[in-house]
């Protein structure tokens, strides 16, 4: 538990100081900085590797997703950010949180089309 908690403490700070390393952007370039350290922090336990199994995302997480820029978020993922999280699951959770990526749009260097007909939600 101990060591779960210190692995989730430094992915969480990895992520964090990617997007913290973001402070040299332009003004419109950081407006999601808050929006990926709010996500880092609140639904990290919910896009880590491994793909599977996926876990429905807390309320706290879909309240961050429902108010983020999803665009930009996806316009900022780095293939190093992509190292840390699964891009699957990030599929996932925006779709759980009923905030489902643009269908054909690049999310980090992945298309969205590629990931919703592999990974596409069930219904319920």
């Amino acid at each position: 538990m101990a060591k779960a908690l210190i692995c989730f403490g430094l992915l969480s700070l990895a992520i964090i100081l990617g997007v913290s390393s973001m402070a040299g952007l332009t003004t419109a370039d950081r407006d999601c900085t808050n929006d990926m350290k709010n996500l880092a922090t609140k639904c990290m336990p919910y896009v880590t590797y491994p793909p599977n199994p996926k876990i429905a995302p807390s309320k706290e997480c879909c309240g961050v997703v429902q108010k983020c820029d999803m665009k930009c978020i996806c316009d900022h993922i780095t293939k190093e950010i992509e190292k840390l999280i699964c891009m699957e699951k990030v599929v996932y959770v925006a779709n759980s949180c009923g905030r489902p990526l643009v269908k054909g749009s690049k999310c980090g260097s992945k298309r969205s089309a590629n990931l919703h007909i592999r990974y596409q939600v069930p219904p319920i």
